[in-house]
């Protein structure tokens, strides 16, 4: 089987691995035995068999992480897809109730993509990052080209139920999730303040100005 790393490559991965570092340091202390005399006659044996100990007892080699993109490298590429939906958006013929679900919601999205404080923030909320692109990327672009879709279909069979009604509580359903997301946000930085308002008074503050 094909592996990545030539035979030197190995040897100098070993040479500088926990297992060579321990066990050649135990080897150390057979060699210290050694020259004190207390080793005796057998001491190529004592030598080895402490290197081979330390070799053993040492903990294993971690591989490195995969190198993924951090959440402010997500968030830049999700602001691209976020202008591209946009334009799809403006595509779409909607009924004024639709329309002004999806509007209130896009707003939202705008400001939760914002480069400001948001984006601090969502730096340290994967989770967050990962409900903005759900939304983005997949959920409000299905819920708009079903209702494309599905409208097309009812203009040639009428009486059944109408896809515009279906479109604005998937719209509602979204702005939950949104307004959710954009409530937790909002309490981090409550705690944050709290938590700096704790700090000054623990250190001797007041909270109605200096004191004389």
């Amino acid at each position: 089987m094909a592996t990545n790393k030539s035979a030197p490559g190995k040897a100098l991965a070993y040479l500088e691995s926990r297992k060579n570092i321990a066990g050649s340091a135990c080897g150390l202390l057979g060699l210290v035995l050694t020259f004190t005399g207390v080793a005796g006659p057998y001491w190529p044996v004592v030598v080895v068999g402490l290197y081979g100990a330390g070799a053993l007892i040492a903990p294993p080699e971690r591989p490195a992480l995969p190198d993924f993109p951090d959440p402010s490298a997500q968030l830049d590429e999700l602001r691209g897809d976020f202008e591209k939906l946009r334009g799809y958006l403006t595509d779409v013929e909607l009924s004024v109730t639709a329309a002004t679900r999806l509007r209130e919601l896009t707003e939202l999205l705008t400001a939760l993509l914002d480069r400001g404080w948001v984006a601090e923030l969502l730096a340290h909320d994967p989770e967050g990052v990962h409900v903005l692109s759900r939304i983005v990327r997949r959920d409000l672009p299905e819920a708009l080209d079903s209702f494309v879709r599905t409208r097309w279909w009812t203009r040639m069979s009428p009486g059944t139920e109408s896809p515009e009604l279906h479109l604005e509580r998937q719209l509602g359903l979204l702005k939950k999730d949104a307004e959710k997301l954009a409530a937790g946000l909002r309490e981090v930085e409550a705690r944050r303040q709290e938590s700096h308002t704790r700090y000054l008074e623990d250190r001797g503050g007041t909270a109605d100005g200096f004191t004389a």
